[in-house]
């Protein structure tokens, strides 16, 4: 199997770091927005405010566990396949790029929410699988292409579904890592042979 050292580096910062949250006290369902403001989560009036570090932190908090599962088992099930396809590098790039356009569109669009968590970097992998799709739709075996296309829109369409009907998610983050993952997957997918 092809090294996917950058997927299991990133799921063990993301867990690491909600253990130093538990560690300094936070509630693991349901933290304080204050706590996640300290440490670090994105939020307007600060990330405009000089601290535009906080796009990058915020990628790496969770407002709690179920979050954190959720998103960690996401990351799991695209990372491994984008990781081969880009190799390290380019998927660390489309993983970071996709998280803070994500971060910044969140800032732009709802720049009162305090916003935490993964999701906008690995909605900008599934985009970047998008574009894979489109660019070498051609590269590899319908079947395979099929396959992916369609595990790609369900989750996408549920998750959108899902974001749009539940209260508290951040579709700004979401919708701006998607758009920038699939920009990323045009520019840096390479052939899958299969």
């Amino acid at each position: 199997m092809p090294n996917i050292t950058v997927t299991s580096v990133l799921l063990g910062l993301n867990v690491a770091v909600f253990g130093l949250m538990l560690a300094g006290g936070i509630h693991p369902m349901t933290p304080a927005i204050d706590s996640l403001i300290q440490w670090g989560a994105n939020y307007g009036p600060k990330t405009t405010n000089g601290e535009w570090w906080r796009m990058f932190t915020a990628m790496f908090l969770h407002i709690g566990l179920l979050h954190l599962l959720f998103n960690m088992v996401a990351l799991w099930n695209i990372g491994g396949f984008m990781e081969r396809v880009l190799g390290s590098t380019g998927f660390l790039v489309l993983y970071l790029l996709s998280g803070l356009l994500g971060s910044a569109t969140s800032v732009a669009w709802n720049p009162f929410v305090v916003s935490a968590g993964a999701s906008g970097a690995i909605f900008g992998l599934y985009g970047g699988l998008l574009g894979f799709l489109v660019r070498h739709r051609d590269a590899a075996s319908q079947g395979f292409l099929a396959g992916l296309r369609t595990n790609t829109l369900a989750f996408l369409g549920y998750n959108l579904l899902f974001g749009f009907i539940q209260e508290g998610i951040d579709m700004a983050a979401h919708l701006g890592g998607l758009a920038g993952g699939f920009v990323g997957g045009l520019v840096l997918t390479r052939p899958q042979r299969q």
